[in-house]
């Protein structure tokens, strides 16, 4: 496992597990958000985004953490290992507004980028397994040739993913391909607040 890329809604815990992974690999960890967002919640232009993530991916040895929708593809292409991270929206919600108190006020994201509150992501993370998971899925499949696919859905199962590469054994986390859909709770709760980057449209925040 050379080249991984680490996936999932928002609030998931794609980047703590990217450090993780990154401690027990020593495979060099790249955090999208920090390499897209300028200071003052400053998008990276498209052609842009896309020349430094070309630049990145074509190294042999990273973990990259991330969504961007767009870019997707770039990623996939090089990738051995891609891990989705299926965590539940209401753990992902808990996450991100626990992330919010802790660090409010601070540039946690991306530097120059103080973290806020908006309605716009709580949304873009209830909304996933609708709106972004079945685009996700679609572009796994499109690499599904040489691409080692591992979804995580619960805590438990990332800790022993991590264990199983601590001790060099091939654990027992199911690989799976990409699903065609993907079911919905009935009830949706009515939500307030959660922590997002300001400034971007629905089609911006499906990037990430």
């Amino acid at each position: 496992m050379q080249r991984v890329a680490v996936v999932g809604s928002g609030g998931s815990g794609k980047s703590t597990l990217a450090d993780r992974l990154g401690e027990l690999t020593g495979l060099p960890v790249t955090h999208l958000d920090r390499l897209y967002w300028q200071p003052g919640w400053v998008a990276t232009d498209d052609d842009r985004w896309r020349q430094l993530q070309a630049g990145l991916v074509a190294g042999e040895r990273w973990i990259v953490d991330g969504n961007y929708g767009s870019t997707l593809d770039v990623r996939l292409a090089r990738a051995e290992v891609v891990i989705v991270l299926g965590t539940s929206r209401w753990r992902c919600l808990q996450r991100v507004t626990g992330r919010w108190w802790r660090h409010r006020g601070r540039d946690v994201q991306a530097a120059g980028c103080t973290d806020r509150l908006t309605i716009e992501f709580v949304r873009y993370i209830w909304r996933w397994p609708a709106q972004s998971r079945p685009r996700l899925d679609a572009a796994i499949a499109r690499h599904r040739e040489h691409l080692q696919v591992v979804e995580l859905t619960a805590s438990r199962q990332v800790q022993a993913y991590l264990a199983s590469l601590a001790d060099g054994s091939s654990g027992t986390v199911r690989n799976r391909s990409a699903r065609p859909s993907t079911r919905i709770p009935r009830h949706d709760p009515e939500v307030v607040a959660a922590q997002a980057p300001l400034g971007g449209t629905r089609s911006r925040l499906d990037r990430r």
